[in-house]
């Protein structure tokens, strides 16, 4: 038989393909059906099914039940988690392919300026900090002011977002950069396409206290949700949790302060910056 070739560019298979195919592989090696598996974890054989059609990843739970049935812990979780991880870059990238093409955005920021938003400095100092061993650095930094493009086009996104206080309050190092970035948000907020209010802690708690969220509106009239817990993100469609959404970011943005005390606010804090010290 010849040497199997390695699998390269796109002809690699996915994590989510390798776990399935293991899975696939372990229990056919083992002798048992669907059914027995299903008897032997307490999990229902429909479930189990569709793991090993790539159909789904399944919790932790059900990878650790099966690592232990076939005695390969932790081979079948590391697995999974790569699955994960694959899973969540895709829904960012399907994210990332809407906003190119979306005509209105909304979007409420928990802890960390928007990207649409970000100076250089800051961008590169929050990449770094996310991914310290990678090398493309420069690469993501270039990827991400390019992306910003589309609220300076010649017909540009209508750019709405709710910052949290929380986002001003957490500075750069770099003091001299943190008020170029503020300054870079009251700039921005300047243009007609772009609003920002600030969501004062004051407000207390609300709907969306731990949950970044962007709202699209995309042409022929669709509409999607990318929501970011900080742990996974979340591509949204449908219909009816869309419109549950759009009412809690509405009432996220009636706690905020308008954008002329907003603008008022951040000139403030440039302020306060300028006055901490030589830059």
């Amino acid at each position: 038989m010849p040497a199997r070739k390695p699998t390269r560019g796109r002809d690699k298979p996915s994590a989510r393909l390798m776990l399935a195919q293991e899975l696939g592989r372990l229990r056919h090696e083992a002798g048992w059906s669907l059914r027995r598996l299903a008897d032997k974890l307490g999990w229902d054989h429909t479930h189990l099914y569709k793991l090993e059609k790539g159909e789904g990843l399944g919790g932790p739970d059900v990878i650790a039940a099966l690592d232990s049935a076939y005695g390969t812990t932790p081979h079948l979780m590391m697995l999974w988690e790569l699955a994960r991880d694959d899973a969540a870059r895709e829904k960012y990238r399907g994210y990332l392919r809407l906003e190119a093409r979306a005509r209105t955005i909304h979007q409420y920021a928990v802890g960390v300026v928007p990207r649409l938003l970000q100076t250089e400095e800051y961008a590169r100092e929050l990449l770094r900090m996310a991914h310290p061993r990678e090398a493309d650095l420069e690469a993501r930094v270039r990827a991400r002011l390019a992306r910003q493009l589309v609220l300076t086009a010649e017909n540009p996104t209508d750019f709405r977002a709710v910052l949290d206080e929380a986002v001003l309050r957490r500075p750069l190092a770099d003091r001299g950069a943190w008020r170029r970035q503020l300054g870079h948000l009251a700039e921005m907020a300047a243009r007609t396409n772009v609003t920002l209010h600030v969501l004062p802690f004051s407000a207390g708690l609300h709907g969306l206290t731990h949950t970044e969220m962007a709202m699209l509106w995309l042409p022929a009239g669709r509409t999607a949700v990318y929501t970011d817990s900080g742990c996974s993100g979340e591509l949204i469609r449908e219909q009816r949790e869309i419109e549950r959404l759009r009412t809690v970011y509405d009432r996220v943005r009636d706690l905020a302060m308008p954008p002329p005390a907003t603008l008022a606010f951040l000139e403030r804090l440039r302020a306060d910056v300028r006055c901490a010290g030589p830059v």
